[in-house]
């Protein structure tokens, strides 16, 4: 391997785990404070709904699964568990992440953004 590849490699790498830290390092207070965006259609109470599913306890929850909600046949079908990383391709970008989506929301396109709001719905349970 050569010393441009080599450096690619090092440098993809470290991009990843800078990512990583950063989702794993969210701040929860920003996060809530972010998640007013959210609020117009996503409640934080157990069974309660709004135009969206209620995000309480959604960490670690089946895309689509959560009774009493009718989601797309995207989301039902989607097979994505919510976590970290599966939270933070969504919240970036709803719509191409799973394609047909009913989520009309464009996307939270800052990094430390949609950390902090995973960091934030950690704690709604």
């Amino acid at each position: 391997m050569n010393k441009e590849k080599i450096a690619a490699v090092a440098l993809a790498a470290a991009m990843a785990l800078t990512s990583a830290t950063a989702m794993a390092s969210g701040d929860v207070a920003k996060g809530k404070k972010v998640f007013k965006k959210c609020k117009a259609c996503h409640a934080i109470k157990a069974g309660k709904k709004k135009i969206g599913p209620t995000m309480f306890s959604v960490v670690g929850r089946d895309a689509g699964t959560l009774k009493g909600f009718k989601f797309s046949k995207a989301m039902k079908a989607s097979g994505i568990s919510w976590d970290d990383e599966s939270l933070d391709k969504f919240l970036k970008k709803p719509k191409k992440f799973i394609k047909g989506t009913k989520m009309g929301f464009s996307g939270l396109k800052k990094d430390a953004d949609r950390a902090n709001v995973i960091a934030y719905l950690k704690t709604i349970k």
